[in-house]
């Protein structure tokens, strides 16, 4: 995963040409470390129909804000430079799943 801040947002979500999902986590957040892994997880099965990225929110606090993230976590997917969906608060690996398909097909 890359993990992504305020220089390089731009660069690899904004102006990709495939889609990006972006997890924001925190440190301090225990489901977001929780299921960073099953996230991990599912860029083996869907790397090669989108970008897999990672924002640590304490670190970037700013730039989660300016992309309407308020709570973690939060998983979202930006398909030519916007956000075109996005789970939250409670999330699971299947609705993780389901919102990937939903844009990749």
């Amino acid at each position: 995963m890359i993990e992504l801040n305020a220089d390089n947002f731009d660069q690899e979500v904004i102006k990709s040409k495939t889609p990006v999902l972006v997890d924001f986590w925190g440190p301090k957040c225990e489901p977001c470390k929780a299921l960073m892994p099953k996230v991990e997880e599912l860029e083996k099965k869907f790397g090669d129909k989108l970008k897999f990225c990672k924002l640590d929110t304490s670190k970037n606090m700013r730039l989660a804000i300016s992309q309407k993230v308020m709570g973690l976590p939060a998983i979202a997917i930006y398909k030519d430079g916007q956000k075109v969906d996005e789970v939250k608060k409670q999330v699971t690996v299947e609705m993780v799943e389901e919102m990937i398909k939903k844009v990749v097909g």
